[in-house]
C-alpha cells in the first residue's frame, strides 16, 4: 500500500475515556468482493475509523484491508454490529464478527436495531457487557435507539451505552433524541450523514461550499463536527473520500451552522426503529 496522507481528523472521547474519530468511514451497502480495495484506499487516504456490520456481510473484507495496510492496529477504530436475529445469542454473534474481521479485539460493538418486538435487546446488552468486561470490546453501544428503547435498557443497564448511531443529517436531525443521548452521556452518531446525497442539493449548503471553496459535502460534514456529531460518510470515488476526511479542517461561523440547521424537515430516510424487525440474516 502507498503512504497514507496526513489526517487532522478531530476525536470523541467517550464516556470510557475511550477516544473515537469523529470522522470514520462506512461500508454499508459496499460489496463484499469490493470491501478490501475500497477500505485500502480510505486507510490511505486518512481515514483511521472503519464502521461495517455482520449484516454488511464484509468484515472479512475489512479485515484484510487493516491486515494490508501495515498501519498498527491500534491506530485504527474498528466498529462493527450485532445482527437482530442473533440478538439472542450476542457472544457467538461477537466472536463470528472478530473472527471475520480477523482482530483480537474490536473498538466498538453496537446492537444494530432494537427490534423491540423481539423483546431481546435487554438480554443482548447483558451479554455485551460481559464481552466489555473481558476486554475484547473497547466500548458498546446501540444502533437506531429511540428515547423509549433507551429508557428500558438503562433499566437493567451496569454500563451505560458509549454510542448511540442513527440517522441524522441537515434535513432530519433527531434533535430531541440527540439531546437525551447527550444528557445521558451518550456519544451521537449519525449514519447517512449526507442524507445520501439528497442534503448536498440544498441552497443553502450550496451557497456555503461555493463561500469557502469547498464541496456540499464537506459543509455538511464540518456541520456534524461542529455540532460535536461523529459522522460515517461513504464513498466509492477516492477524491471523495479524501475531500470528506478534510472536511474537519472548515470552521463554519455560528450564522453558517444556523443555515444548515434551518434544512430540518422531519424526513427520514431509512426505517423507523419503532416498528422496524427485519432479521438481518
Amino acid at each position: 500500500m502507498s503512504q497514507t496522507q496526513e489526517t487532522t481528523t478531530p476525536t470523541v472521547t467517550l464516556n470510557n475515556g475511550v477516544e473515537i474519530p469523529q470522522i470514520g468511514f462506512g461500508v454499508f451497502q459496499v460489496p463484499p468482493d469490493e470491501t478490501q480495495r475500497i477500505v485500502e484506499d480510505a486507510l490511505e487516504a486518512g481515514y483511521r475509523h472503519i464502521d461495517t456490520a455482520a449484516a454488511y456481510r464484509n468484515e472479512a473484507g475489512v479485515g484484510a484491508a487493516i491486515a494490508a495496510s501495515g498501519i498498527a492496529r491500534d491506530e485504527i477504530f474498528i466498529t462493527t454490529k450485532l445482527r437482530n436475529g442473533e440478538q439472542g445469542n450476542a457472544h457467538e454473534a461477537f466472536q463470528n464478527s472478530r473472527k471475520a474481521l480477523g482482530v483480537d479485539f474490536v473498538d466498538l460493538y453496537l446492537i444494530h436495531w432494537p427490534v423491540p418486538s423481539q423483546g431481546l435487546f435487554v438480554e443482548a446488552w447483558k451479554a455485551m457487557e460481559k464481552l466489555y468486561a473481558n476486554s475484547v470490546v473497547r466500548a458498546i453501544g446501540v444502533s437506531n435507539f429511540l428515547g423509549e428503547h433507551l429508557d428500558a435498557l438503562l433499566q437493567d443497564a451496569n454500563v451505560v451505552p458509549a454510542v448511540n448511531q442513527f440517522e441524522i443529517h441537515p434535513t432530519f436531525q433527531q434533535k430531541e433524541l440527540a439531546a437525551k443521548c447527550r444528557a445521558l452521556g451518550i456519544a451521537v452518531e449519525a449514519y447517512s450523514p449526507l442524507g445520501q446525497g439528497a442534503d448536498l442539493n440544498a441552497a443553502a449548503v450550496k451557497s456555503l461550499a461555493a463561500k469557502y471553496g469547498a464541496t456540499p459535502a464537506q459543509i455538511v460534514l464540518a456541520w456534524h463536527v461542529a455540532s460535536g456529531i461523529i459522522a460515517i460518510p461513504k464513498s466509492s470515488t477516492t477524491s471523495r473520500m479524501r475531500e470528506n476526511a478534510d472536511a474537519a479542517a472548515i470552521t463554519l461561523t455560528p450564522e453558517d451552522l444556523a443555515a444548515i440547521t434551518q434544512l430540518e424537515s422531519g424526513a427520514r430516510i431509512g426505517s423507523d426503529p419503532a416498528i422496524a424487525s427485519h432479521s438481518q440474516l
